[in-house]
């Protein structure tokens, strides 16, 4: 008999190939899920969880509590970030999850020029 207590199993091994974690579909267009894309779990999911498979509920546990991103998700599961677009994409489209679009990069504001702006229209107006 072994004393050492059981060692949790792998999500995905060798003897999984990782086409049937997401059942042979393929990868979503590359701006649907982009690395920043912020994903959250949709309100009263946990009874349509019963059905997933154990990656995609492990996903859905993580982003429960609130926004993560596609990569975050990827490192705290330790799968393919392509997996991890497959199974997002999935719940998605089983309502399970929604997505948020990162910010383009030419709508981020800049705070300090914006403070800058109103300092001088302070002080050339006196507000």
């Amino acid at each position: 008999m072994n004393d050492e207590p059981d060692q949790e199993l792998e999500l995905t091994s060798a003897l999984v190939p990782l086409f049937v974690i997401t059942n042979g579909r393929a990868l979503p267009p590359d701006n649907a899920y982009e690395r920043t894309t912020l994903v959250s779990a949709q309100e009263g999911v946990s009874a349509s969880a019963r059905a997933l498979s154990p990656e995609a509920r492990q996903v859905l546990e993580l982003v429960t509590e609130g926004f993560l991103s596609v990569a975050e998700v990827a490192a705290h599961t330790h799968l393919p970030l392509g997996i991890v677009r497959i199974l997002l994409a999935q719940m998605e489209e089983s309502g399970l999850i929604i997505a948020r679009k990162p910010v383009p990069r030419a709508e981020r504001v800049d705070r300090e020029v914006l403070n800058a702006v109103l300092d001088g229209l302070k002080a050339r107006f006196g507000a």
